[in-house]
């Protein structure tokens, strides 16, 4: 990828967790913030707007480094099990043992006495369903390939930047910054084939450029 298409998809993913983190931030605090509006206190309302978008970076931040941290890791895992098919079993089986530990162990830390386990599993299916799609386009944007990769991104790597609030349990902040993640994760995994290809037009293109310069430069000249 070169710097240019880098530079873009580092702003436009900065926009998208912010965005989606002001919209899903009022969603789920409304009832803080509905006084507001009712109120006509539009600048308590802005500032507030302000925050939400200055977590959402945040998010977004977290959400970029979650995943080149993984492009790195996948081709580690290319490399070591010298087998597409192997590595992705063994990405299936890391799915599935962080999807049960996502119900398992948060239920065991923090259920209260006679509290059902269905919000845990919940939360879990929310995140399941969303790599699910996230991957079937990318399946239908790329190969079938992507598949597994794509599930895994969207579920272990999700997961694993959602850490700091799930230590937390508070229901807002789970939320809060989960749906921003999600979204973060999905717009760069399915944006960066596009910006890959780009960007290998680009080379091409700056590579006949310079073989056209240096074919005007060795014509003789008139004079």
């Amino acid at each position: 990828m070169t710097s240019r298409n880098w530079v873009n998809l580092f702003l436009t993913t900065l926009v998208v967790g912010a965005v989606t983190t002001a919209v899903v931030g009022f969603i789920v605090r409304w009832n803080e913030f509905a006084h507001l509006l009712s109120d006509f206190n539009f600048i308590e309302f802005l500032s507030i707007l302000v925050w939400l978008m200055g977590v959402g970076l945040i998010f977004s931040i977290l959400s970029q480094m979650g995943f080149f941290a993984y492009l790195t890791v996948h081709r580690f895992g290319l490399g070591i099990f010298k087998s597409a098919a192997l590595w992705n079993a063994v990405q299936l089986i890391l799915i599935a043992f962080v999807l049960f530990d996502l119900v398992y162990l948060r239920y065991n830390a923090f259920a209260d006495s006679g509290e059902g386990i269905l919000p845990y599993l919940g939360l879990a299916a929310i995140v399941l369903i969303v790599g699910l799609i996230t991957a079937y386009i990318k399946v239908k944007q790329t190969n079938k390939e992507a598949f597994i990769p794509a599930l895994f991104f969207m579920v272990v790597v999700t997961v694993l930047e959602w850490v700091p609030v799930l230590r937390v349990n508070e229901h807002s902040w789970l939320y809060l910054m989960l749906f921003p993640l999600l979204v973060s994760n999905a717009y760069q995994l399915l944006v960066l084939h596009k910006l890959n290809q780009k960007s290998l037009e680009e080379r091409k293109a700056l590579q006949e450029k310079n073989k056209d310069n240096k074919k005007a430069q060795k014509k003789p000249s008139n004079a």
